[in-house]
């Protein structure tokens, strides 16, 4: 069985987040620019060989330029030092339609092994030929452990950023030609 490549269709995909904000409401945000490949063997994922991603930091939008310049900085990301957060799939185990991707996410420099939920949307050919899969990818991760620790407590003692991330990415991947 040969291995097949897919790359990303940008415009039927997406990745955000969301964290608490003093502990009473939720703040969301996404990242603009990012990029997925993988590799299967077949064209289906049942035998995945590998699965990249890459994200440009840089690219955070939270709909708040002041906020997302603190993101980018020292306190949080130090975007200037490691503009890239990057996601390397390990095994990937689904059972119908939903089951576990594994692999190491990187963020700020630490590397921490990482198990999200995939939902498979399935895999089709579009009008225009090109056979694509779609997947949902959810998870949550802790942003102490990958060296995003800026803290702040208000008067009250409300923390104001929380540290439970919640990841939701809309994947669309395109089959690419032999």
């Amino acid at each position: 069985m040969s291995q097949v490549k897919w790359t990303l269709d940008s415009m039927h995909s997406e990745i955000t987040f969301k964290v608490k904000h003093l502990m009473i409401s939720t703040v969301s945000g996404q990242f603009k620019k990012f990029d997925v490949t993988a590799e299967t063997a077949g064209s289906d994922f049942s035998q995945p060989g590998k699965i990249d991603v890459t994200i440009d930091v840089s690219s955070i939008d939270t709909n708040n330029e002041q906020r997302d310049g603190h993101l980018k900085s020292d306190d949080f990301f130090s975007a200037a030092n490691h503009n890239q957060i990057t996601f390397k799939g390990t095994k990937l185990d689904v059972q119908g339609d939903e089951g576990k991707l594994h692999g190491d996410l990187t963020i700020k420099g630490i590397t921490k092994p990482v198990a999200l939920n995939v939902e498979a949307g399935g895999v089709v050919v579009d009008p225009y030929g090109q056979t694509k899969a779609g997947f949902t990818v959810t998870g949550k991760i802790s942003r102490k452990e990958f060296g995003l620790t800026w803290s702040a407590v208000t008067e009250a003692g409300n923390v104001v950023v929380g540290d439970d991330i919640k990841l939701n990415a809309e994947i669309q991947l395109v089959k690419q030609a032999s």
